[in-house]
């Protein structure tokens, strides 16, 4: 019941209303799906969605578990509306990254409740959603409420693997589920605090992949005779540019205006140095001169394509020298620059490094920004916290936005999460982190958050 007090180990802090029952619903849900090990690969999702199917059967709807291959699961369920308007689709994946049992502080498939956190892999990345998303149906379910448009709700498979057996495989198979005027899933909705401005950032960009393994060829011979000629030697050295080169800074719309939202919140003496970030020559100078929490990390990446080399592969015995020699690249593409990367990857490698694409998709984006989803997302988080800003934001990675816009449905990364200045959890850094974790009350809040978008923007 709203307005009861209770301790800060359940949830609410000293002086705060106590959560809903559907905050509470979605901090237990949450904490059931973190307690399934759906590590990908090899994935098992289908415990997870089962499980969210049956609590949404119980309280009247017909969800539908499809799988895309054994023990893949994606569930999907539909609120109806009224059909004045086309459906919202809130999504999460039910996937997650392995995780190091010794590196961590509480096991993380024990759903841990610990310092105000519930504990586990897949807290931030991203069962939260999941939860929220099933707790919110479950109270839409029990309000009766009038909607304009279905609101959806689409759990899926295998994003943290490319997204082949979830979203990609539902859009070319099961268009009908999904299709949608508007999507919301990650990454996005979470306390962003630059000096003194509390800011929520809206995925409404991600950069595109061209995922490209290069490879070196020589002569093979005794390890006992060096050749200059030696395919790991030469590659060893060409992927090195790649630390010491860095492609070209691109002027990118989203990218812009947040820095000139950021900037114009810093202190005098910050704000120039904010405003030159776009300059990409001057980037690491500036990086250094900035304050700590200045600008978030992983920036820089968003002002140029970049590449990154990620596995290496050569020979099979000590004493041979290999004919050949490989590494995997993870390039990311900035949008409308997405067919200049193996051109300006090609002119860093060298003409004797042959690069094949192993797997490539376009960026996203939202243009115009500006909509009706996004004025409510702007006016419910004004509504909570007046002096925070709300901001456009295009992200270093890729999402289920990949495909579930591919329908034609406009994308937003909002999970809503609210995370305190002093918790030491910075968000960025829960993503495929050791001891990874949700505030608690954080998660209650953006449950009300993200239920207030919902019906108010379907009302």
């Amino acid at each position: 019941m709203r307005g009861e007090m209770r301790p800060a180990g359940g949830g609410a802090t000293r002086g705060e209303a106590a959560p809903s029952a559907m905050a509470r619903e979605a901090q237990d849900i949450c904490q059931a799906l973190l307690r399934m090990d759906t590590t990908n690969p090899p994935g098992n999702e289908r415990p997870a969605a089962e499980y969210l199917a049956g609590l949404l059967r119980e309280v009247g709807y017909e969800p539908v578990v499809l799988e895309s291959a054994p023990g893949r699961a994606n569930m999907v369920c539909r609120r109806p509306g009224t059909g004045a308007a086309r459906p919202l689709l809130l999504t999460a994946h039910l996937d997650v990254v392995e995780a190091a049992p010794e590196r961590w502080t509480h096991p993380p498939f024990s759903g841990a409740i610990a310092d105000g956190c519930l504990w586990g892999r897949g807290a931030i990345d991203m069962k939260h959603m999941a939860a929220m998303c099933t707790a919110i149906l479950r109270q839409l379910a029990r309000d009766h409420r009038s909607l304009s448009r279905d609101v959806i709700f689409a759990a899926v498979a295998d994003e943290e693997d490319g997204c082949d057996l979830g979203s990609r495989w539902l859009v070319d198979h099961h268009p009908e589920l999904v299709e949608a005027e508007y999507a919301l899933g990650e990454v996005g909705g979470y306390s962003m605090h630059l000096g003194k401005t509390t800011f929520y950032p809206v995925q409404v960009a991600e950069k595109g992949i061209c995922w490209v393994r290069a490879r070196v060829r020589g002569e093979p011979g005794h390890g006992s005779m060096p050749r200059e000629d030696n395919a790991v030697a030469v590659l060893s050295e060409r992927v090195g540019r790649l630390r010491q080169q860095p492609f070209a800074a691109r002027e990118n719309p989203v990218v812009r205006d947040f820095l000139a939202q950021v900037a114009a919140r810093q202190g005098r003496l910050v704000r120039p140095l904010v405003r030159l970030l776009t300059q990409g020559r001057l980037l690491p100078a500036v990086v250094r001169r900035l304050p700590s929490g200045a600008v978030p990390r992983g920036l820089p990446a968003l002002l140029s394509n970049t590449a990154s080399p990620t596995v290496l592969r050569a020979g099979n015995k000590i004493n041979v020298i290999p004919d050949a020699a490989e590494v995997l690249i993870d390039g990311r593409t900035l949008p409308g620059h997405h067919d200049d990367f193996l051109r300006e990857l090609g002119e860093v490698l060298g003409p004797e490094v042959e690069l094949e694409v192993v797997r490539q998709a376009p960026p996203v984006v939202t243009e115009p920004v500006a909509s009706p989803l996004y004025d409510v997302i702007q006016r419910e988080i004004a509504r909570r916290e007046p002096d925070a800003v709300v901001v456009p934001y295009m992200i270093p990675g890729f999402t289920d936005a990949k495909h579930f816009t591919r329908t034609g449905a406009r994308w937003y990364g909002f999970s809503p999460i609210k995370i305190e200045r002093d918790s030491g959890i910075r968000f960025a850094e829960m993503f495929h982190g050791d001891d990874e974790r949700i505030p608690i009350a954080g998660l209650h809040w953006g449950t009300e958050v993200l239920h207030d978008v919902v019906t108010s923007f379907c009302a």
